[in-house]
């Protein structure tokens, strides 16, 4: 199976003072949404297609997702295990089979990369070796498990702007 691993594009910033409701209903910036394009359209000159598209709740998410939907057949699924620290039961939503986009945040998406599905340590994240920009895409093959996946591709969002 193939797993890719999407950090959402570049949203509106946090009002200073603001809540967790108000982070959660941040949008994408025009910007955000002219790069995250030009992902997507990345993605799809490399011959990507995928069969689910999970996606955290919050808005910049859902708003990533939608726009990563077109190279989706099977349509996208919101889940609340995207926007919290990853663990068994994230795992366990995974389809074990086909290519499946996770779209969702720091610094949860670096912890799922490199603790459950690579096995490294969390220092090398911490060193920078696994940095996973806005909008940009880890791409990988395996067994969705601890330890069992392989990183295939990490893709900054400039590599789609080249």
């Amino acid at each position: 199976m193939e797993l890719f691993l999407v950090r959402h594009a570049l949203a509106a910033p946090l009002p200073e003072g603001a809540g967790e409701e108000a982070d959660a209903a941040r949008p994408l910036t025009a910007k955000g949404i002219r790069r995250f394009r030009k992902v997507v359209r990345g993605l799809k000159a490399l011959g990507v297609s995928l069969d689910l598209v999970l996606t955290s709740p919050k808005r910049r998410a859902l708003e990533t997702a939608e726009l990563l939907a077109e190279l989706a057949k099977g349509g996208t699924r919101v889940t609340p295990l995207l926007a919290q620290p990853p663990g068994e039961a994230l795992l366990a939503e995974i389809p074990k089979e086909g290519r499946v986009a996770l779209v969702g945040h720091e610094p949860y998406l670096t912890a799922l990369l490199v603790g459950l599905l690579l096995g490294a340590s969390v220092q090398d994240s911490l060193e920078g070796r696994f940095l996973l920009k806005k909008g940009g895409v880890a791409w990988l093959e395996g067994r969705p498990g601890p330890g069992r996946m392989a990183l295939r591709a990490l893709l900054p969002p400039e590599f789609f702007r080249l």
